[in-house]
């Protein structure tokens, strides 16, 4: 395994529809583990999560998260992303243009209106994930 530049990391992360593993910390010291939909934004990754999710109680909780992404086919590779995560309330409306950016990542066209209005609701939290550590390695025999 050859290491990733952060560059190429960042690269990565935005390639393909590859979804992300994120680990938090719930309140009682538990870890938890949820997949996302992510895009990145800058030097930050976005993705949304409703009010009333595991995951949206424990970043309340416990802002600083893990992410890992990884491809899962030959030539293997991964990335690892370290990160404080901000929760925004925003109306439906001003959430739909997020969604619509995450849903045209991960599903077909002809679903993406869809799949945006289905998740730009009331209770809907868009999460900022500022990266403060990235990781990455591929395997470049192959």
């Amino acid at each position: 395994m050859t290491r990733m530049s952060p560059d190429e990391c960042r690269v990565f992360l935005s390639e393909g529809c590859r979804t992300g593993k994120l680990a938090t910390v719930r309140a009682d010291g538990r870890p938890h583990v949820a997949p996302i939909w992510f895009v990145a934004d800058g030097d930050e990754l976005v993705l949304m999560t409703h009010e009333e999710t595991v995951k949206a109680r424990s970043l309340r909780h416990e802002p600083r998260v893990m992410l890992s992404v990884d491809d899962e086919v030959f030539p293997f590779a991964f990335v690892l992303v370290e990160g404080m995560a901000s929760l925004e309330r925003l109306s439906p409306a001003e959430l739909l243009p997020w969604s619509r950016r995450i849903a045209a990542r991960y599903v077909p066209d002809e679903r993406i209106e869809a799949t945006a209005e289905r998740n730009a609701v009331e209770g809907e939290l868009l999460v900022r994930i500022r990266i403060s550590k990235m990781m990455g390695s591929r395997d470049v025999a192959g």
